[in-house]
């Protein structure tokens, strides 16, 4: 009876080790997972988080924790809000991306101490103490942006042909349609909002431009990403890159993935 007691003890104390060394494993493989970045996205006016979807399967191709923010498009502060928020949940550093609209969200979101760097795709990246508007003043007035159309309660929206013609000119017009479905209106009042730290002056940036856009004049494009000393990346692209090349825009985030220790 005593040798079987102390078979029963010592297979008890095996399964208790073997127990505490699958957790370590189990720990050690999570930390592993987690050492890479995640990538954070948040979309640009007129468009909501599917507007990333063939980028997002190329990053998690890689093995990188994707995670699209959706943004209200109320006002800077209410896109800055549900950005961090999407930012606190990741597990460790964070890429952190922006397109259009989305990249002044980014330049005051971006201070959050789990940022490590920024990706602006065809992106405002406004000073500290300006707003999206004030950081296009002295440039061109872009086409598209001639043709907004607003709500009762001053929400601005694209009809499907401004999306077809300048939002969207390079995929096809099935797709533009779907886009033009999909999209989030944003209340005009929002451009107005003042950043009121810019990111980009202590964390490393990336900058794609889009040579074809016609919602943001490709110069102050060019003139932004100068000024924030951005690694950058020009494409024969309109507005929407991540929609027209999207492996073009991976790629450039898989690198900014790659220089964030």
């Amino acid at each position: 009876m005593n040798t079987i007691k102390s078979s029963i003890r010592l297979l008890a104390v095996a399964a208790a080790f073997a127990a505490t060394g699958a957790q370590a494993q189990s720990t050690d493989a999570a930390h592993a997972h987690h050492a890479k970045p995640s990538v954070v996205i948040v979309h640009g006016a007129f468009a909501d988080g599917s507007d990333w979807s063939k980028v997002i399967p190329l990053l998690q191709a890689k093995g990188i924790q994707v995670t699209a923010v959706q943004n209200p498009l109320t006002s800077l502060a209410d896109d800055v809000a549900a950005t961090r928020r999407a930012i606190a949940a990741q597990p460790g550093k964070v890429v952190l991306v922006g397109h259009s609209w989305g990249g002044t969200v980014i330049t005051e979101a971006g201070q959050h101490d789990k940022v490590a760097s920024l990706v602006y795709v065809a992106a405002f990246a406004p000073d500290a103490g300006k707003s999206t508007v004030e950081t296009g003043e002295g440039y061109p007035a872009a086409p598209g942006s001639k043709r907004f159309v607003a709500d009762a309660e001053g929400f601005l929206s694209l009809p499907e042909a401004a999306m077809r013609e300048d939002f969207a000119q390079d995929v096809p017009a099935k797709q533009a349609a779907i886009m033009t479905a999909t999209q989030g209106p944003i209340q005009a009042k929002a451009f107005a909002d003042k950043v009121t730290h810019a990111a980009w002056t202590s964390k490393p940036s990336w900058f794609i431009v889009a040579s074809r856009d016609r919602m943001i004049d490709p110069g102050l494009l060019r003139a932004m990403a100068k000024k924030i000393k951005a690694t950058t990346t020009e494409l024969p692209a309109s507005h929407v890159p991540q929609q027209s090349r999207p492996a073009d825009v991976a790629k450039v985030i898989l690198d900014a993935v790659a220089a964030t220790k």
